[in-house]
């Protein structure tokens, strides 16, 4: 059975799975899906500042901590448990460009080469971890949710603005990967 759960699954198996939780959390409580949110509640519970985005009754979304929660453990079951302790395997095109790019450990799910402390302060690191993680928290902010919120509850329960927002994240990952990450890579 263990054998069974360490493979990938199908993306018709985990695909619905993972949609079915929509539906589950509007049936049990007339709950929405969102990852994002979770920082707003931990904000609003850790900073007692007279702020008023911060002022509301965080402890009627406790649940969504539990759930961010259990998607972090389930995360280290995960990793220690069903772990492949053998490199990720990269398709060989992808791996000669990024030897260009002087990418060339692929021992974690992200190359050594890219996340580790040397390379924080480099600019290519900088550019990638500081104001890439700016960027995202900027515009999960702006665009009222992050990527799993609007894909996954917004579409299903057909938001316009989860519509925009998704299309907009997809339009915006394509023109990063193919045509920014070179360019900082390049750094």
């Amino acid at each position: 059975m263990i054998e069974f759960i360490k493979q990938p699954w199908a993306w018709y198996v985990a695909g619905p799975l993972i949609g079915l939780t929509v539906p589950a959390l509007l049936i049990i409580g007339n709950k929405s899906f969102g990852i994002s949110s979770s920082l707003r509640h931990v904000c609003a519970m850790c900073i007692p500042a007279n702020i008023p985005f911060f002022k509301y009754d965080w402890k009627k979304e406790l649940w969504n901590l539990f759930f961010v929660f259990g998607i972090f453990l389930g995360g280290a079951i995960a990793v220690n448990l069903l772990g492949n302790p053998n490199p990720v395997e990269v398709n060989p095109k992808l791996a000669t460009e990024l030897a260009g790019y002087g990418i060339t450990h692929y021992n974690n799910l992200v190359p050594e080469d890219i996340l580790n402390w040397q390379s924080l302060f480099t600019l290519r690191g900088f550019i990638l971890m500081i104001i890439g993680g700016f960027l995202v928290g900027f515009g999960t902010r702006y665009a009222g949710g992050c990527t799993s919120g609007h894909a996954i509850m917004g579409l299903s329960s057909l938001q316009l603005p989860s519509l925009i927002a998704t299309t907009c994240f997809m339009v915006g990952g394509f023109i990063m990967a193919n045509f920014i990450l070179p360019l900082i890579l390049s750094l």
